[in-house]
């Protein structure tokens, strides 16, 4: 197995990992002030009437670039089974996968960091950014590099006479 296929594998894992745990966690923003509180990308409270567009559209992209890298995920593992995969082609689609899942992120975390800046402090408190927002982030670079790494993999892989036809 290539060296970059192994580290793009490990990559995309990682940034799967990452994606998953800034989604599902509630520490995006941070309020400080007379009480200290945090909240995520999901109601806590049960109420989905009053969440704002942005949210959902963060919402909606950061679930897509989830699916899309976990496809991708997928295929760099089938295609270290040379019996299971097409030849060459695992990593090649894996790229394909990989940046657009580093697409829908980085609309997914534009999108909230532009809202979110953009709106109006509060005298009493100071609000900030979390460590999920920021793994959120983190999760984008990593899938642009296993997208580079799958691409690197996929123009590095060894080819018969007959594959390249």
């Amino acid at each position: 197995m290539e060296p970059c296929r192994s580290l793009a594998l490990l990559v995309g894992s990682l940034g799967l990992v990452f994606a998953l745990v800034a989604i599902s966690t509630d520490v995006w923003i941070v309020v400080m002030g007379n009480v200290s509180s945090h909240s995520g990308l999901w109601p806590s409270d049960g109420k989905l009437d009053n969440i704002k567009g942005y949210i959902r559209v963060t919402q909606s992209f950061c679930i897509l670039a989830t699916l899309w890298v976990l496809v991708a995920v997928g295929f760099l593992v089938l295609s270290c089974v040379p019996s299971l995969s097409a030849p060459a082609r695992g990593p090649l689609v894996a790229t394909i996968m990989a940046f657009t899942a580093a697409l829908s992120m980085l609309v997914a975390m534009a999108v909230y960091t532009t809202e979110r800046w953009g709106e109006t402090p509060h005298q009493q408190f100071q609000t900030f950014f979390g460590w999920s927002f920021y793994l959120g982030w983190v999760s984008t670079l990593l899938f642009l590099c296993t997208g580079a790494l799958s691409l690197l993999a996929h123009f590095r892989a060894h080819r018969t006479d007959f594959e390249s036809l």
